[in-house]
């Protein structure tokens, strides 16, 4: 079966003391939450939710994107987790309050709106 939606979820790690990563400001977490979401409701299962690394916007992560909107998440959590599946993955809505405006600049860390798949 393919997926209606594919989440990806950054849970990329760094040393502590450099650039942040969203794995350790909550990335991890919101991928777990994702999934148990999903996973809970029957009418999402043709949902894919798929952790990854580095997505770009490092600075305002975690980060996330839903496709096929190509949607993308800033500063989510997993206590989003909910809203996210409820919204956006089974009523084709937005969370608005979580969105990343699309003409945000990428922060060079080596993802984000318009990256290549080998950056």
């Amino acid at each position: 079966m393919q997926a209606r939606r594919h989440v990806f979820v950054c849970t990329q790690q760094r040393p502590r003391g450099g650039r942040p990563a969203c794995g350790l400001r909550g990335g991890i977490e919101l991928l777990a939450a994702l999934r148990e979401a999903v996973a809970s409701r029957p009418d999402l299962w043709d949902i894919a939710v798929t952790g990854c690394e580095c997505l770009g916007p490092c600075f305002e992560g975690p980060n996330a994107v839903v496709y096929p909107e190509g949607v993308w998440y800033a500063g989510a959590a997993a206590g989003d987790a909910d809203a996210i599946a409820d919204e956006h993955l089974a009523d084709g809505r937005p969370v608005a309050r979580l969105v990343r405006p699309p003409d945000d600049e990428d922060d060079g860390g080596g993802g984000g709106q318009g990256a290549r798949a080998d950056d």
